[in-house]
């Protein structure tokens, strides 16, 4: 908690093994085209450079760095931007395992950048439509109900003390 200003700051999970190990895999493929670039095929190395780009991007505008806990709003906090959700709009915050998110919102597809760090953007889900979703995990999430707007799913460290932290503040 700092105590200047009472916030609590909750960086992104560390990655489930699933994600790291895709993580992995994915990184090794702009040095691969790179190579394959220098012995000779050249599209190889627009190839390598334009993942590369794509990677930084995700990296940049994509995954969140971190949520921070404020007396009247969370900030999730991206390399280059911020974006804040009104506490007042929240109706329900929880933590939820992977079986519990499977029986509130049934199967999903996912819009955005995901397999590299973690999936980041849109979520749409079989029963709840379009969810926003932050993840680096595939095993602890918590749910941000937002009434009529659309509800959050994101993975930050320690997200029961992240849940408890919001429904400290303020009963919801």
């Amino acid at each position: 908690m700092n105590p200047k200003d009472g916030s609590e700051s909750f960086q992104l999970a560390p990655m489930s093994p699933f994600i790291r190990l895709l993580t992995i895999f994915l990184l090794f493929l702009p040095p691969a085209f790179l190579i394959g670039g220098w012995l000779g095929d050249t599209v190889l190395l627009f190839v390598a450079l334009f993942l590369a780009a794509i990677y930084a991007w995700v990296w940049f505008g994509f995954r969140p760095s971190q949520f921070v806990v404020r007396s009247d709003v969370i900030e999730v906090v991206w390399p280059f931007k911020r974006r804040e959700i009104a506490r007042n709009s929240i109706t329900e915050i929880r933590f939820m395992d992977s079986k519990t998110l499977y029986k509130e919102i049934g199967w999903g597809m996912r819009i955005g950048a995901g397999g590299l760090w973690g999936g980041f953007g849109w979520l749409w889900t079989q029963k709840r439509g379009i969810v926003q979703m932050y993840v680096s995990r595939t095993d602890s999430f918590v749910w941000i109900e937002r009434g009529d707007a659309r509800p959050w799913l994101i993975t930050p460290e320690r997200p029961e003390v992240f849940v408890q932290a919001l429904q400290n503040r303020n009963a919801m």
